[in-house]
């Protein structure tokens, strides 16, 4: 497996090995001593599946008490994955990264605890698979607006199609500083 650094400290893109043939490929998904060695020493406790239409936004969401790191990957489709420092006192606080994840390069990402995530999906639709490192706490959902012109992510369209929860997302400066306390 291959890794590819971004500018943000512990998000990582992930390059897995892929057997390819005439019957059409392998690869392992996850292999918890091989993640280990990389360095990425999260304990998943709940898989994930979400299927989407062209231009749905999911995102950019977060857990407050119960932060979860993620390791996100696209089944079926093509995705731009986005993920959002929101670790008070890092030197990346509110920087983004963003990729596009695909059925073609098989790329996971891992997203660490501290960060705000959500994915655009490009394609006509778009299986996306992720593990969490804690389970879903549905009273300590928190998220950012997509639009944050602070954070200034560019999407690669400028209508998505969102749910109503997340239209009505904060920008990240109307947090107050105490509820982002991640650690670094």
């Amino acid at each position: 497996m291959k890794i590819i650094t971004t500018p943000i400290d512990g998000l990582l893109v992930l390059e897995p090995d892929v057997f390819r043939d005439e019957r059409g490929f392998f690869l392992e998904t996850f292999h918890e001593q091989k993640y280990e060695d990389l360095g990425i020493k999260s304990k998943f406790v709940q898989d994930n599946l979400s299927l989407s239409s062209k231009g749905i936004l999911r995102g950019l969401h977060f857990q407050y008490r119960h932060p979860q790191a993620k390791l996100v990957q696209v089944i079926l489709g093509e995705v731009f994955d986005v993920a959002v420092d929101i670790r008070q006192g890092s030197l990346t606080f509110g920087k983004w990264f963003g990729i596009m994840l695909s059925q073609n390069n098989l790329y996971q990402m891992f997203i660490p605890e501290g960060f705000a995530h959500g994915y655009w999906v490009v394609s006509e639709t778009a299986l996306f698979a992720y593990k969490c490192s804690d389970f879903y706490s549905p009273a300590d959902e928190g998220g950012l607006l997509w639009s944050d012109p602070d954070i200034g992510i560019q999407w690669p369209a400028s209508e998505p199609v969102l749910s109503q929860k997340d239209s009505r997302l904060p920008r990240l400066s109307e947090f107050p500083k105490d509820w982002l306390t991640f650690a670094i």
